[in-house]
């Protein structure tokens, strides 16, 4: 076996697979028919797809997202697990789950992490990318970030 440097290297600067590390990418689109523009109401749906993509297995406990929208009103979410579960993955494994939120403007952005519990015990979180929420339709396609 090769000997390991600190910082998850290896011998030789290659990098090592992170022991606990989930990782995510987010689908957005506008929900045109959920909008109210009139009314300052403007409606998304995001879908999610979480891997684990460290070595041992792990549950994902909570979540916490930040929501801002184009006048720099942010809104916290925290809660228990995503859409009503706290999925354990294995190496390998992906979770994938639609939600939802609602601005008062037209764009905004969202990004956040979950708190996860690997099967040793080992607590960490996963880090979400910031993604833009945006019904202008100036876009075209939605835009993903990972």
């Amino acid at each position: 076996m090769a000997p390991r440097e600190r910082g998850g290297r290896l011998a030789g600067n290659i990098r090592a697979m992170p022991k606990y590390q989930f990782s995510c990418e987010v689908v957005p689109r506008h929900l045109p028919e959920q909008s109210e523009p009139a009314k300052g109401v403007f409606a998304f749906a995001y879908t999610v797809t979480i891997v684990n993509t460290g070595e041992v297995p792990a549950q994902l406990i909570a979540r916490h997202w930040i929501i801002e929208d184009a006048m720099g009103r942010a809104e916290e979410v925290k809660g228990l697990g995503v859409v009503g579960h706290q999925p354990l993955l294995k190496p390998g494994q992906a979770f994938e789950y639609t939600s939802g939120t609602r601005l008062r403007t037209a764009t905004g952005t969202m990004r956040g992490s979950y708190f996860c519990v690997a099967e040793d015990g080992e607590r960490f979180e996963a880090d979400i990318p910031l993604f833009v929420l945006d019904a202008s339709g100036a876009g075209g396609q939605a835009r993903v970030l990972h």
